[in-house]
């Protein structure tokens, strides 16, 4: 595999769950680009693996788990503080969408994986970093929502209710990690990941027309925001949630 050529280091340290590819993998593309040093989270070990080589393998390291198991969550925090002996940025981007259909029907037990998922393992991850470094030595978290969390979203309900749910998560972390610590959200419209693929595969061109910049959003989008959100040129931005959908929302009041 070809090596890729690194920038100069930040000497900050990232910590991304859930990217291994999709969403994820974008943001630690642009954290690696800057010069962060980053761990990467998924729960296939191999899949992390081929990440690390496509990142540039000698500034980031992978821990392998499920996000919502707390083993997990203590082994990587720990892991990270033995390897690169900071955690200035945590991005939880892990997510699960298992069910399609109305919550009239939904399985309970369900809706208790999504939630664990979506909403507990960004909390426990959050918990873990600020006594890990955060909070005596400040730091951003970076939570990926959804716009399906903050309007009506049809047969995907019970995830549409989680990133709610981590919405305000993310003002309840700002107001309590304030002042050392910033907390905010991003909420993409549908992105092209294998996640999402559902949502348009088959029929992208139908999609991305509904779309005022006409096309879908793509992992370095979503990228490109966390940077941001992780830099000094956020330092006066926490308790938000930015909103990246291609202007899908602007339709909401046509018709």
């Amino acid at each position: 595999m070809t090596s890729v050529e690194l920038p100069e280091e930040s000497g900050k340290v990232a910590l991304v769950t859930g990217a291994s590819r999709g969403i994820g993998y974008g943001v630690a593309e642009a954290l690696v680009a800057r010069g962060d040093r980053v761990c990467i989270t998924g729960r296939n070990e191999e899949a992390l693996k081929e990440a690390a080589e496509r990142l540039g393998s000698k500034r980031v390291m992978t821990v392998a788990g499920k996000a919502h198991d707390e083993a997990h969550q203590h082994e990587a925090v720990e892991r990270v503080m033995e390897t690169f002996g900071r955690i200035d940025y945590l991005v939880n981007n892990a997510g699960t969408n298992p069910v399609f259909g109305p919550l009239a029907d939904l399985d309970l037990n369900v809706a208790r994986k999504v939630f664990e998922t979506n909403v507990l393992s960004a909390l426990g991850f959050a918990q873990r970093t600020w006594h890990a470094w955060q909070k005596d030595n400040g730091g951003a978290i970076v939570n990926i929502a959804s716009i399906a969390g903050l309007a009506p979203s049809p047969f995907i309900a019970a995830y549409g209710v989680s990133k709610a749910a981590l919405v305000n998560l993310t003002q309840q972390l700002a107001h309590e990690y304030a002042p050392k610590v910033r907390v905010n959200a991003i909420a993409p419209a549908v992105v092209k990941t294998k996640f999402a693929a559902a949502l348009y595969e088959g029929r992208e061109e139908e999609a991305a027309a509904a779309y005022p910049l006409g096309r879908l959003g793509v992992p370095s989008d979503i990228g490109g925001a966390a940077a941001f959100l992780t830099s000094e040129q956020s330092d006066w931005i926490t308790g938000q949630t930015l909103v990246i959908d291609g202007g899908i929302f602007l339709n909401a009041g046509v018709g």
